[in-house]
């Protein structure tokens, strides 16, 4: 397999053939991201994809799952992500799912029809960083994107029959504004009806601008107990009917797995443990992202 830059995917995908159809991210200047530095985004030799998803005809007949690498593959244009669909259908048919990453730049390009397509041809998943329900962080993190936008194209990817996968991030609203970060995002989660959402806990990376602010004194980060509260706040403001609320990711404090509304209640019981003392929190040293 032909890789280039950084190879990141969801923790949900660590069994998957990774298949890289683009390098980078076509807008790479949120402020807490590190994951493609100084990459600039390109879509790869069609070729080279299609040598890669030969070469996992031959040596990956155990994977079911196949994501398409890396931050924006849904940019790339409908026809080419058509062909690399067929292909994986035409070598892989073992591969029951496909998934990838999408931004609500990305999926403005495409129209129903484009993603029901995709669907048809066996993209199964998109996984969305909607990081936070509250349009000053968004901005203060140069998302690029207003919560309106990604509640539109979330909901054009549901209405498509594909499964929406949702990531936020706890800790971005800093120690002033956590509460309301957490408020209007578990709000957010509320509106967008995801599959899937998965709260993850800021960690600064070297040389983001968030970094910078840190280290500046310019950005306060709760801490392991503020982190804690908040993930509390944003889960007890999110009214999922239906899917999964996970806070499993290396970067949390408490991981959690539940299946909402089931389990929204043993949650909430969790992280009350936590912050009165009774549940551990994993060690600042053990958190990775």
């Amino acid at each position: 397999m032909h890789y280039e830059g950084n190879v990141i995917r969801p923790p949900s995908e660590a069994d998957s053939i990774l298949l890289q159809a683009t390098v980078g991210c076509t807008h790479n200047k949120c402020a807490f991201c590190g994951a493609y530095p100084d990459e600039r985004f390109r879509i790869k030799d069609e070729a080279q994809v299609f040598e890669d998803i030969d070469f996992a005809a031959r040596h990956m007949t155990r994977q079911r799952r196949l994501f398409l690498l890396s931050g924006d593959a849904l940019t790339m244009p409908q026809a080419r992500l058509e062909r690399i669909l067929e292909r994986v259908r035409q070598r892989l048919p073992w591969v029951a799912r496909v998934s990838s990453y999408a931004n609500a730049r990305g999926l403005k390009l495409k129209t129903p029809g484009d993603l029901e397509r995709l669907r048809e041809l066996g993209l199964a998943a998109v996984y969305m960083g909607l990081e936070s329900g509250d349009d000053e962080v968004l901005a203060r993190m140069n998302k690029k994107a207003t919560l309106d936008e990604m509640l539109l194209q979330a909901r054009k990817v549901r209405e498509a029959g594909l499964k929406l996968c949702v990531t936020v991030l706890a800790g971005l609203g800093g120690v002033e504004g956590w509460r309301r970060h957490a408020q209007l995002t578990g709000r957010a989660l509320t509106l967008m009806e995801p599959d899937q959402a998965a709260s993850l806990s800021v960690i600064p990376v070297p040389g983001t601008p968030l970094w910078e602010d840190v280290r500046a004194g310019r950005f306060a980060l709760p801490d392991g107990p503020g982190m804690v509260r908040e993930l509390r706040e944003l889960l007890a403001h999110t009214d999922m009917r239906r899917g999964l609320f996970l806070a499993d990711h290396a970067s949390n404090h408490v991981p959690l797995k539940l299946r909402m509304p089931r389990d929204r209640q043993h949650g909430l019981d969790l992280l009350d443990a936590a912050l009165d003392g009774s549940l551990p929190l994993k060690p600042e040293r053990a958190r990775r992202l």
